[in-house]
């Protein structure tokens, strides 16, 4: 079973003369640098605790967590609860308003061995030792992730249609989102989301690296105490759950950025050609729309010249990694092995940690850093549908490192919680 449990969460003192606005920042994976060095300038805004700067980061988050407990600047809920949040948000070339439904809990950090919590792509080693360091030191979720749950008769939906209309924050986040925080204490109605998620397994929508930060602390704490009974704080993880069936569950695509190719443009082209049909686009802002609903297409600029390539099908038997078919049939393995491993020499697992390889969200960021020489090389993709997460997820394999972006992103700074004996 799934196990969750309210959370005494850590909020900022409504005495603060500052707006929640400006105490909320991106996730860690998301911020870039320009916002981290304004967001920094506000001595009590979120980042500090969530992407620490300094040369030793961890260290000085806990500090500053410490800091801001003793100062009253975070005070600690007096009553556990679940924490309803909504993100409303529209998409480029929509009217309509979509409205994300979910909530906020602990979770526990099970081992993906045990197959309730499923994860659908790789991680990127470093990143993971990061968070590691950033929870012993701290003893804090400084950031949910997020999780998906699978209910069609929409149960919890009216618990928490009911608890959003009475809002401890609103905001509008750096994404344009507007962001809404509401709590449940009732606990006749918390046990309802307790016994609706029990039988449930978890797909980790987002938070890959969070959540294997958690796994692995806990199971650093399960070495060094055997008679454990698996109910101490450190077993469990922040999470954000939300309704895999709901319509507004979103996901864009993640395109990938190489700043330098290691063979010449020229070579690139022709290997290219051996596994896929090159076509020359006149604009390069079509990209994204030439290649829409096409299985195995891809955008590339290159140099200011852009191109669709799409895989010749009779080739696609050729991928030889050790994958089930639903993972081999996905855009991005095939981007993944033809483009990155046959074409570009780059191995599966040379391209978790290599070098100058980045991951874009913004299409247009994409072509604005080939234009500027920041980049050689785009490579273009559709998005990956639920389906395909959902199918990847259940086969028991793992998509290629950050195969998906469902938006919008949780924002850090509503709440925290701690793991410590005192505080859970």
């Amino acid at each position: 079973m799934a196990e969750i449990l309210p959370i005494k969460a850590f909020r900022y003192n409504p005495k603060l003369p500052f707006s929640i606005d400006a105490l909320t920042s991106p996730l860690f994976d998301v911020v870039s640098v320009k916002q981290r060095q304004a967001l920094y300038r506000n001595s009590y805004n979120s980042i500090h605790l969530s992407v620490p700067p300094g040369p030793e980061p961890a260290q000085m988050a806990r500090r500053t967590a410490e800091h801001w407990k003793k100062a009253g600047i975070l005070l600690q809920d007096a009553l556990p609860g679940i924490y309803v949040y909504y993100q409303y948000f529209r998409l480029p070339g929509s009217s309509k308003e979509f409205c994300r439904k979910g909530f906020l809990c602990h979770i526990k950090a099970y081992d993906w061995t045990e197959g309730q919590i499923l994860r659908h792509e790789n991680t990127i080693p470093a990143a993971v030792n990061d968070r590691i360091a950033l929870l012993e030191e701290t003893q804090m979720n400084t950031s949910a992730t997020h999780g998906l749950y699978a209910d069609p008769t929409f149960t919890l939906e009216q618990y928490m249609d009911e608890s959003i209309t009475s809002p401890l924050y609103e905001s509008e986040d750096y994404q344009g989102v507007r962001d809404v925080l509401s709590v449940i204490h009732d606990v006749a109605v918390i046990q309802h989301f307790v016994n609706q998620i029990k039988d449930q397994k978890i797909i980790l929508a987002d938070g890959h690296h969070r959540y294997e930060g958690s796994l692995a602390y806990r199971k650093k704490r399960l070495a060094a105490q055997p008679d454990a009974t698996g109910q101490e704080p450190f077993n469990y993880h922040l999470m954000y759950l939300t309704n895999a069936a709901s319509d507004d569950l979103r996901i864009l695509p993640t395109h990938r950025l190489l700043e330098k190719i290691p063979i010449s443009a020229a070579e690139f082209l022709t290997k290219l050609e051996a596994y896929f049909t090159l076509k020359p686009i006149e604009e390069a802002f079509e990209l994204n729309e030439v290649i829409t609903g096409k299985q195995w297409a891809f955008g590339l600029y290159l140099e200011g010249q852009a191109y669709k390539a799409r895989l010749k099908p009779e080739l696609h038997h050729l991928l030889d990694w050790d994958l089930p078919a639903v993972v081999k049939d996905l855009d991005l393995t095939v981007m993944h092995y033809f483009i990155l491993e046959k074409v570009l020499g780059i191995s599966a697992e040379e391209q978790r940690h290599y070098q100058g390889l980045s991951y874009v969200r913004n299409f247009t960021e994409c072509l604005t850093k080939v234009d500027a020489g920041q980049a050689q090389l785009a490579l273009i993709t559709n998005e990956v549908k639920m389906e395909e997460v959902e199918r990847v997820c259940h086969s028991g394999a793992v998509m290629p490192q950050k195969s998906t972006f469902f938006y919008p992103k949780v924002i850090c700074g509503f709440l925290f919680t701690s793991i410590q004996d005192h505080e859970f």
